[in-house]
């Protein structure tokens, strides 16, 4: 039976990388983006240019609302195309970032980031726990910024600390399930995520390599690598854990 993972915003930087690590190992992907139908569609089609299966859907993952007539979707796709009515893997990729101090935070702000990092994780889990295979596995993504500080980023790192914490308890619950349950958390990595900063400004890059033990930022691949070996590898006891991939950053 092919084993099947999905992926939310699955369509670039750290949920593409993922996505493509994942499909290399004879897993089929369902990865979900929320505006860029034209990435989502240039991931499958590398992915199955390379011989998988794939097949991307539309989702905000930070509207609630959408959530029972995704599950709905997600079910008819996966007996369409895998002859199955459930998933193995659930990576909760799904965000943005705010770069903003506290007290130049706003409302509007936070609430965006709850939405999408927080209640979305939580409630997208809830709905679609009955699609879950008993002994699967689910990651959810969090960040350094959850464990380090760095100035303009107390609301984005205060949801994902509350991300490592749900982890704990969803893990403990679906234990009985065999489903093993934890935390990747990036450290700075050069993608697209906040503009770019990272990859593309030379002088934000060389302070990441310097404040980082393996004396570079790092890389999707070193994410993507990360969780694919989280999901298809062999060591199905390790569970409720946060594993930071960030070469040692701020340590």
């Amino acid at each position: 039976m092919t084993r099947i993972a999905l992926i939310t915003g699955g369509s670039r930087g750290l949920g593409r990388n993922t996505a493509l690590k994942v499909a290399a190992q004879d897993c089929g992907v369902v990865l979900t983006y929320l505006a860029r139908r034209d990435a989502a569609d240039a991931v499958v089609a590398e992915i199955e240019a390379a011989g998988g299966r794939a097949v991307a859907l539309q989702l905000d993952t930070g509207d609630v609302t959408q959530f029972a007539e995704f599950a709905n979707s997600l079910t008819e796709t996966l007996e369409e195309i895998w002859g199955r009515k459930t998933f193995d893997f659930f990576v909760n990729n799904a965000g943005h970032g705010v770069n903003a101090s506290v007290a130049e935070t706003t409302e509007e702000q936070f609430d965006g980031l709850v939405n999408v990092h927080l209640k979305g994780v939580f409630f997208l889990t809830q709905r679609l726990l009955p699609l879950i295979e008993d002994g699967g596995r689910i990651v959810n993504l969090s960040s350094g910024l959850a464990r380090f500080s760095l100035p303009g980023f107390a609301a984005y790192g205060a949801m994902k600390g509350a991300v490592e914490v749900f982890t704990r308890y969803l893990a403990q619950e679906l234990g009985p399930r065999g489903i093993a349950v934890n935390v990747v958390a990036p450290g700075a990595i050069e993608t697209d995520f906040g503009g770019g900063v990272v990859r593309d400004q030379p002088e934000v890059n060389r302070f990441i390599a310097s404040s980082t033990a393996m004396g570079r930022a790092g890389r999707p691949d070193d994410v993507g690598e990360a969780i694919a070996s989280m999901l298809l590898g062999s060591s199905q006891w390790i569970t409720a854990q946060r594993i930071e991939v960030s070469g040692g950053q701020h340590l």
